[in-house]
């Protein structure tokens, strides 16, 4: 015991159990609201070409003249990269300590009730991980072409969910994000301090209805054009 206190006693706040959660808390929050723009603006397929390609060419567009072109989406996409980057090491630090107590003799380890989605968290990251990169090759590089090529982001989307694996991929991968959405919200509300007995169910609840939100704002126009209701 002693030992483990003069451990944790020499780590920096930021590689401190607490610290690597805050670090885990406060990315996962910031692609959260990531998540929500980006469904909102997946929904402007149901509005048309021209609404979603409008949209599109907005964030293109957005910031200039005091950002280049495509400057705020570049800008985004480091914050995103770097996030992603400090999520995943601060996840595999704190599995390697979990594992590393489980292992340790006279050490207590009290078992935390488990749900389905806090069980697949770490394997749920990864399909996801996996998923974005599948992604932005598809969307962002061009490099994964299915469908056929097109200028307009609207027609390269229509293009893509009418291919039926595609959409079966993106409904997997869609499930693996609602899952990590709702053990995720509630654990990084644990972490911040905001949570109280009292208001654990009510998280939860929240938690829940935010990740069904995102999941279905998600795959609401792949599932719409493969049936036809967006062409």
């Amino acid at each position: 015991m002693a030992i483990a206190t003069q451990d944790r006693k020499t780590r920096p706040a930021g590689r401190t159990s607490v610290g690597l959660k805050v670090v885990m808390a406060t990315t996962g929050t910031l692609f959260l609201l990531f998540l929500l723009a980006h469904s909102y603006g997946n929904l402007k397929a149901f509005a048309g070409q021209a609404a979603y390609d409008g949209y599109a060419e907005h964030l293109r567009t957005f910031g200039e003249p005091i950002l280049p072109r495509s400057g705020f989406l570049w800008l985004m996409g480091v914050v995103l990269i770097v996030s992603v980057v400090l999520h995943v090491w601060a996840a595999v630090v704190l599995w390697q300590r979990a594992h590393r107590a489980r292992s340790t003799p006279y050490v207590a380890f009290k078992p935390v009730q488990a749900t389905l989605s806090s069980r697949t968290m770490r394997w749920g990251g990864l399909t996801i991980l996996l998923f974005v990169i599948f992604h932005l090759l598809q969307f962002t590089t061009g490099t994964i072409q299915v469908g056929g090529s097109f200028d307009s982001p609207y027609q390269r989307l229509v293009a893509a969910f009418q291919v039926w694996y595609v959409v079966a991929v993106y409904a997997l991968a869609m499930l693996a994000l609602g899952m990590h959405l709702r053990h995720g919200i509630w654990s990084a509300v644990q972490t911040l301090g905001w949570s109280t007995r009292a208001r654990e169910v009510p998280i939860k609840r929240t938690a829940l209805v935010v990740a069904l939100v995102i999941v279905v704002g998600f795959l609401a126009p792949p599932v719409a054009i493969l049936f036809g209701l967006v062409k």
